[in-house]
């Protein structure tokens, strides 16, 4: 089982639309249940049945700071995903990491949820060749239809 900790959704935003930095109003932010189904449903793609990972809600300050440090870019972003136990087969359940969210910089949550748990399982858009993003769009297209 993928077992979530779901850290930091301000209770105004939780089961509503919440204002971005510009002031306009942001796609509804999922329950913590909805959340636990789209990280189970993103490390199961990858294989993973087991493992555990948190899904932190942080302000832009924060969201700058770690991209600053992390990827050397003094912005506020999106998501960031931080993976703990690499992508390497192991006996029984992973850590597979954190992924941080900043509500104000998201467009579309379900897609920042979805996206940062297939970094902490070792995809990188980056550099494939458009596998994770394909992905990506193949599980959140399912995914609305399932919820």
């Amino acid at each position: 089982m993928i077992e979530v900790d779901v850290l930091g959704v301000p209770a105004a935003a939780a089961g509503s639309e919440c204002p971005a930095a510009n002031g306009e109003a942001r796609p509804q932010v999922p329950g913590e249940r909805e959340i636990r189904r789209l990280c189970a449903l993103a490390a199961g793609a990858a294989g993973l049945r087991d493992g555990h990972l948190a899904v932190e809600f942080v302000d832009e300050r924060r969201i700058a700071e770690l991209n600053e440090r992390y990827r050397a870019l003094a912005e506020p972003t999106d998501v960031l995903s931080f993976p703990v136990d690499g992508t390497e087969a192991s006996h029984g359940a992973r850590e597979l990491g954190d992924v941080m969210i900043c509500l104000a910089h998201t467009a579309e949550v379900r897609e920042a949820i979805v996206h940062g748990v297939l970094h902490l399982v070792g995809m990188d858009h980056e550099t494939d060749d458009g596998e994770m993003l394909a992905l990506q769009r193949e599980l959140l297209t399912g995914s609305a239809v399932d919820a």
